[in-house]
C-alpha cells in the first residue's frame, strides 16, 4: 500500500472533493495542517477503504504527505501528541510513507506503552523496521500479552530470533502457570523458533543475536 493506492481509493468517495482542496491549501499554506487533519474524519467518515485502512486513516496520511518534505516529521510528532487515538492511529499507519527516516521512533515508543490495542497494533507495522531489536521484542511480546494476533506484527518471521524466543517462551509458561490461555499463533511462533533448538533451549542467544 503506498500513497498512489490511498489517492485512488479516496478519488472516488464522497469527501474526495474536500480532500483535493485541503491537499491544495496545504501545499500553499503548511500550517492549515493541524485543523485539516483534524477534520479529516468527519468530512471524509471512517468507513473501511483498503488493505486495513479507513477513509480518514488514508485522507490523514495524504495530507501529512502533502507537506514539504522539511517539515513532516516535525508536524507528524505534533499530531500525534496531540491528537485523538484515530489521529494517532492514523500518524503511525502514514509513518512508512512519509520522509521521516528513523526520526519518528520515539512516537512507536509512546504507543507501544499504552493499553490501546489500535496503537499498539499500528505501531508494529512496517515502520517499525526502525525499532532496535530489543525494543522490537518487547513489542511482539506486548502483542502476545494483549492478545492482538501476531499477524499485525510486519516482518515478524524475518526478524524473530532466538532471544524472543526465550522471552517468549518465559512468557507462555508464565502465562500457563497462571491458567490463562495462549494464543494459537504464539504458540506456533515460540515452536517455530525452537525448532532444532539443543536441550539447553534456543541456540544463539549470544551477542552475534544483536548484530
Amino acid at each position: 500500500m503506498d500513497l498512489d493506492d490511498l489517492r485512488s481509493a479516496l478519488a472516488g468517495t464522497a469527501g474526495g472533493g474536500w480532500l483535493a482542496e485541503a491537499l491544495d491549501r496545504i501545499a500553499g499554506e503548511p500550517g492549515a495542517v493541524g485543523r485539516l487533519f483534524a477534520a479529516a474524519g468527519r468530512r471524509v467518515g471512517r468507513a473501511p477503504l483498503t488493505a486495513g485502512w479507513s477513509a480518514d486513516e488514508a485522507a490523514r496520511a495524504l495530507l501529512l504527505a502533502a507537506l514539504p518534505a522539511d517539515l513532516v516529521a516535525e508536524r507528524a510528532e505534533t499530531l500525534y501528541r496531540f491528537g485523538d487515538a484515530a489521529e494517532k492511529r492514523a500518524v503511525l499507519k502514514a509513518l512508512p510513507l512519509l520522509p521521516v527516516g528513523a526520526a519518528a521512533v520515539p512516537l512507536l515508543h509512546d504507543a507501544i506503552r499504552t493499553n490501546d490495542a489500535r496503537l499498539v497494533a499500528a505501531a508494529v507495522g512496517p515502520y517499525a523496521r526502525h525499532l532496535d531489536r530489543a525494543a522490537w521484542r518487547q513489542a511482539v511480546l506486548k502483542c502476545v500479552f494483549m492478545g492482538l494476533p501476531l499477524a499485525v506484527v510486519d516482518d515478524l518471521d524475518a526478524r524473530a530470533d532466538a532471544e524472543l524466543a526465550v522471552m517468549l517462551g518465559g512468557l507462555v509458561e508464565e502465562r500457563r502457570a497462571a491458567g490463562r490461555e495462549v494464543a494459537a499463533d504464539a504458540v506456533d511462533l515460540l515452536a517455530r523458533l525452537t525448532a532444532g533448538a539443543p536441550a539447553g533451549g534456543p541456540a544463539g542467544t549470544d551477542a552475534r543475536n544483536e548484530a
